[in-house]
This record gives C-alpha cells, structure tokens and sequence, in this order.
C-alpha cells in the first residue's frame, strides 16, 4: 500500500489563520477490508467554509478536529477495490480531505459518486459541477427565484460560487450584476461569462461609493442578491434594494476570522418587506440530481466555462487556502495532486 501524505489541522486560529495551524505528515495506508476501495486523489478542493470550522465555535457544522486530516471535497480514481461496483480506473468524487488518498468505505450511501468525464472534466465535479454549482443552484433557484427580467446581485462574482449564480440567472433572464476584485475578475464576469455588469470593489471601497456604483449598474434597482462576502457590500446593497427583495445568504467571508460583521441599517428590511434566508447546501440533498442536471448540461456544452486556480502538490495547500481567504483566487481554488 501507498505512502500517504496528509495535512493536518495542528492548531487552531487565532484571529487570521496562518500557515503554521497546518501540518504535513507521511502515514502508511492500512490494507484495505470488504466493501473498501483505495482512491488515488487527483484533486483536492479548497473552500471557505473550511475556515468556520478551523474555530471550535458553534457554527452549522461540527468543528474540524485538530490532529485529524483537513477535511474537504476530492475528486480522483480508483486504484485498488474490494468492492463489487467499483473498479479500478473508475472516475469519482468524495470528502477525502487534504490527503493524497483515501480509504473509503464504498457500501456506505454518499461516500463515494462515479462521475462521467467524457465532456466534464474531472476538475469541474469540485467546481461548476459539485458542491458550489449545487450552492448556486439552491440559493438562486429556491430563495431568490427570479424571475425574468429582474435584476440579480452576486458577490464574490469570478469565484466558484458566484459565477454559477450568473451563468445560472442570465439563462432565466435576468439582468446580472457581479462584484469582484480587480479589472481581470470583472472582464472576465462580463465577458466570458456574460453579466451584464461588474463592479471592482476595489475602486469602490466604502458604503457610499459602492451604493453609487450600485445605483449606475441596477438603474431599476436590485430584486435578488446572492451574498458571500458580508460587510460594507451589504450595507450598500441594502440601500438599493427594491421592495421584497430577497436575499440568499452563503457566506460572510469577511467576518471569517472570527469577528463579528455588523450591518448598519437593517430596518431596511422591514421598510422593504424583504426575505432573507440562509442555507447550507447538504441540508437540501433532495435538490442535488435536478441541479446537476442543468450545470453539467451548461458546463458539457461549453456555455459555462468555469475558471480554476490550480495549486501543485499537497504542500501547497494551506498558502493557497489563506490566498481563497484573501481573494487570490481566480475562480475555483483547487490542489492538484498528481
């Protein structure tokens, strides 16, 4: 059996995570038992949720342990089985964490999805395919339901996220407006994915300057905002939010370390009557078939074409983790591990 190498939580946070709370350890890789498959991960997916759980605080989701593998979405192939539907060579995806293989239990329901690699490369089942383009999906379809014609908002817009939530409103009509940081995230939110809009939060870097940026790109105001960054951007939005907007609320990037982000003026929400909902995609996995369906229908046909931010080898991951944090990221953080 392989050596494996892995990257342990070896310390928690605090304030900013930094490389030193990760650690890379070698193990040997048991023998696998009946019913086991040993996955050679092709690549490993970096995501902000992982930085809630790095804190052991009450969040949705149970703390990641220190001393234990990095937990984490992987998409690989399947180099040795003892399970009777599983074969060696096969294409699949799993929660195999920062590791470079993983022994996983094939009879348990979840653990493990062959996936189809003809038109979608492997990559994208972690990406427009996976978890994100599912959270895209819900968010946008489920809380926000647009209609057509109406004007949607997305943070974090060039990022695995936020670009579904675009490709994925624009096919219903709607006018798209995206918020990305820099002039090469937002030629390529217009241009490649095809927003109508896009405003670097860069040159707009307070509430009343973003609300006015906001003004000149939703001149009929905002009907829908897919939010996953939190802070000013928020406050601005709110500003220009019609009456019963509604808001999808993912994540809150900027309070990832630990503080609290207030808002400045949420009886907006009463003035407006608007619905805000927060979710959290694996509580909704009655939603996952039909959403699959459309993103790898958009992605096999070359209508969505997601960008990646690969990192190379295990020993890259928690520098490329704290870059996600910080937006230097071009669209899907992954590792590439072979």
């Amino acid at each position: 059996m392989p050596t494996n190498r892995q990257q342990l939580l070896d310390n928690r946070p605090d304030g900013e995570a930094v490389a030193s709370n990760f650690k890379l350890v070698s193990v040997e890789t048991p023998p696998l038992k009946e019913n086991q498959v040993l996955v050679r991960h092709h690549y490993m997916s970096l995501d902000p949720y992982m930085r809630g759980r790095m804190n052991d605080a009450k969040s949705y989701a149970q703390p990641q342990p220190v001393g234990q593998v990095m937990q984490g979405g992987t998409a690989g192939e399947v180099v040795e089985s003892l399970h009777p539907k599983y074969a060696v060579g096969d294409r699949v995806v799993g929660f195999g964490g920062w590791q470079e293989y993983s022994v996983v239990d094939a009879s348990q329901p979840g653990a493990l999805k062959k996936v189809d690699t003809t038109h979608v490369p492997l990559s994208h089942y972690l990406g427009a395919v996976g978890m994100p383009g599912v959270t895209a999906w819900y968010g946008l379809v489920k809380i926000i339901d647009p209609k057509a014609g109406e004007t949607v908002v997305v943070t974090a817009a060039s990022g695995a996220v936020g670009s579904a939530v675009g490709v994925l409103a624009k096919a219903r009509g709607c006018r798209v407006v995206g918020i990305a940081g820099g002039a090469d995230k937002c030629r390529y939110v217009k241009e490649e994915l095809g927003f109508d809009d896009c405003i670097d939060y860069r040159q707009h870097p307070d509430v009343k300057s973003m609300s006015a940026a906001l003004k000149e790109a939703c001149p009929g105001g905002i009907d829908g905002y897919f939010e996953n960054v939190g802070g000013y951007i928020f406050d601005a939005v709110l500003l220009r939010a019609n009456a019963f907007a509604r808001v999808a609320l993912c994540g809150m990037i900027a309070g990832y370390d630990g503080q609290p982000v207030p808002l400045a003026n949420p009886a907006l929400f009463l003035i407006n009557r608007m619905k805000l909902e927060g979710f959290i995609v694996s509580e909704h996995m009655e939603v996952w078939p039909e959403a699959l369906a459309e993103l790898g229908q958009l992605v096999g046909s070359g209508k969505f074409r997601p960008r990646e931010s690969v990192a190379q080898g295990i020993e890259s991951a928690p520098e490329a983790f704290l870059g996600l944090l910080k937006g230097r990221n071009f669209g899907k953080q992954l590792v590439k591990l072979v």
